[in-house]
């Protein structure tokens, strides 16, 4: 059997880092760790080739050599994934369909050959053997099976070129504790969550360091922190032994949530195991929208506080942010703004509500006639795949002012600074860990943002404020830098959209609505985003 294993091509969104990539000459942040870990489950002496579409261009005759084509993607990747599946289907390729796209809504694929839905470890095993048999089926679901995770295999890191990618990936849990409104992880991976064993951690550790990766690693948990327990007791604890063995190969990161801000001995073993950055789904500083989504762990707490803790204790906080929340009034766009500026959350992704398919919120605004269309799973997409409570061109302006806002090089070097101050780096000096990828996008920095960028004031400011105060930060300025001119990129793109044309003569001179979305700047005297400043 020859099997072509392709990756959909990711929109131009925040997470692709588009724009930061050629900094630092790469052409995708991470490779595709689910096709990957599905080549390991395949029979040995099946013929196996992957094709990264953010790395390199599947031509006719790659899918005519195949025959099958596995596809697996996220619902972000939809476009790219069905552009694939038409051409399979016009060359008469057979094709196989998984992952949280295919998983969530197989019934909108009616031209995949096969779906295999849920989690692989439980639904290919039965496609290989009915394929074996001559008896398969088209649709294999999961049953609600949640497999053991000391099962799964080692990726098949050489079906890749790592120098392609700015950093690798691995999973070490499934699942999440919390159940919120709008997120679909519970529906994928259930509520308690599974975990691979610590020698599985370590092996896969040592498989990215015996093929001489060096640097980034990101673990795609949705919530790391889900055991606490086993990660203070057994895995944190062997990461360390191993990383100082090996003299700290890689920094790590992940996503968890806020309540990490509780548990000084958690963020301790984190930092020492090597981990600097975790993301983390704040969403909203209103109690009204966190009630309302059952964003229980964020409730009853001074989220800025929290924020700082971990900044303290040596991990920097990315975070998400949400607006249009049913309860969402027209002043969550300034207070999305305050927030996040107080905070110092350098890297704060804000989107509209996405209504997923397999959540309850899907279940609920389906129920009340709400929903639209399906989600693109792009949620700095202007476009709404629901109705909203608050006036649409209300929500779509003042949340591209919003974007706009929080990536002017005012605010976004301000945060900066804010974060700079706050943050206390522990473990190895960054510059131990240089490469030359490094130094190549310490000097595009320069050129781009500091000599030709408008942000260029701002930019030598940070540089020589960090040079002579906290020069160990150094190289983390810069980098953060460059994800901002990324962030600025794609907000220029939102509020730019044709999309938005409507909301641009719904706003027009309208200095009320303008009140409305931003009154302290008004009063303040300060410039509106509105402006043409």
């Amino acid at each position: 059997m020859k099997v072509l294993l392709v990756y959909p091509m990711y929109p131009d969104t925040y997470w692709s880092f588009r724009h930061a990539l050629p900094f630092i000459g790469k052409k995708a942040v991470f490779p595709p760790l689910g096709l990957l870990t599905v080549a390991a489950m395949l029979p040995a002496h099946w013929e196996i080739k992957l094709i990264d579409l953010n790395i390199d261009p599947v031509s006719d005759a790659d899918l005519l050599w195949a025959d099958y084509v596995f596809i697996s993607a996220m619902t972000v990747q939809r476009e790219s994934a069905q552009e694939v599946l038409r051409r399979c289907r016009n060359l008469r390729v057979k094709t196989v369909g998984g992952g949280p796209l295919f998983t969530s809504c197989h019934d909108e694929f009616p031209e995949v050959t096969h779906l295999i839905l849920g989690e692989a470890e439980v639904t290919l095993p039965r496609f290989l053997e009915d394929l074996e048999n001559g008896t398969s089926q088209r649709l294999y679901p999961s049953g609600g099976r949640r497999p053991d995770l000391a099962l799964t295999p080692l990726p098949r890191w050489e079906l890749i070129d790592m120098r392609q990618y700015a950093s690798m990936n691995i999973q070490y849990s499934r699942g999440c504790p919390f159940d919120c409104e709008f997120c679909d992880i519970t529906q994928l991976f259930g509520r308690k969550p599974r975990t691979k064993t610590c020698d599985q951690m370590i092996a896969e550790l040592e498989a990215l360091y015996s093929r001489g990766w060096r640097g980034g690693v990101f673990f795609v948990d949705d919530n790391f922190i889900g055991d606490k327990r086993k990660l203070k007791k057994e895995v944190l604890p062997a990461m360390i032994s191993w990383m100082q063995k090996r003299r700290n190969p890689f920094f790590f990161y992940t996503e968890a949530s806020i309540d990490l801000a509780d548990d000084p001995l958690l963020m301790e073993l984190m930092v020492t195991a090597g981990f600097q950055e975790v993301f983390i789904g704040i969403e909203s500083p209103e109690e009204d929208s966190l009630r309302e989504t059952g964003k229980v762990q964020n409730r009853n707490r001074d989220l800025v506080a929290s924020v700082r803790s971990i900044h303290r204790a040596g991990l920097q906080v990315q975070a998400g942010f949400i607006v249009g929340f049913d309860s969402d009034s027209p002043n969550i766009f300034e207070k999305q703004l305050r927030f996040i500026q107080e905070s110092g959350i350098v890297t704060a992704m804000v989107g509209i509500l996405m209504v997923l398919r397999g959540t309850k919120l899907h279940g609920r605004l389906s129920r009340e006639g709400r929903i639209v269309s399906s989600s693109n799973g792009n949620n700095t997409d202007i476009s709404l795949n629901y109705v909203p409570l608050m006036n649409p061109q209300l929500l779509i302006a003042g949340y591209q002012c919003l974007v706009r806002a929080i990536y002017s090089p005012d605010h976004f070097y301000a945060r900066l600074m804010t974060f700079l101050k706050e943050y206390r780096l522990s473990g190895p000096s960054p510059f131990a860990m240089l490469q030359k990828r490094d130094i190549r996008a310490f000097f595009h920095s320069i050129l781009f943002l500091g000599i030709l960028g408008k942000e260029r004031l701002h930019y030598w400011k940070v540089f020589f404020w960090s040079l002579l105060r906290k020069p160990r930060l150094l190289p983390l300025a810069i980098t953060m830098a460059i994800y901002g001119f990324h962030f600025r990129t794609v907000a220029e793109q939102i509020c730019s959209s044709p999309k938005s044309d409507v909301t641009t003569e719904a706003v027009g001179d309208n200095t009320a609505l303008k009140n409305i979305l931003f009154p302290a700047q008004q009063e303040e005297g300060k410039s509106s985003c509105f402006s043409p400043k």
